[in-house]
């Protein structure tokens, strides 16, 4: 697997975790990233909402916990990821 974007993100606790960008799409107006805590891409995968407003100079990501919405991004990004050397699992 290629190199992957890396982004960190801050629990509340204040611990620095990182994560793996396998993709990012853009829905309604709204940016997601399908990210892994794995950098050879076998961890666990997530799927982020990018919160943060325009004027804003970074990120702020919440962790997609809707089922239906989680469905339809892991179809979404299922599709995005179909030619690439990738295999998400549900």
């Amino acid at each position: 697997m290629d190199n992957k974007e890396k982004i960190t993100l801050q629990t509340d606790e204040g611990e620095a975790v990182d994560f793996f960008v396998l993709e990012e799409t853009r829905l309604g107006g709204i940016n997601y990233l399908l990210v892994t805590d794995e950098e050879d891409g076998d961890g666990e995968c997530y799927i982020l909402e990018d919160t943060s407003k325009a004027e804003e100079a970074e990120a702020v990501y919440r962790f997609v916990e809707d089922d239906q919405e989680l469905d339809d991004l892991f179809q979404i990004f299922a599709r995005l990821l179909d030619d690439a050397d990738v295999e998400i699992q549900k």
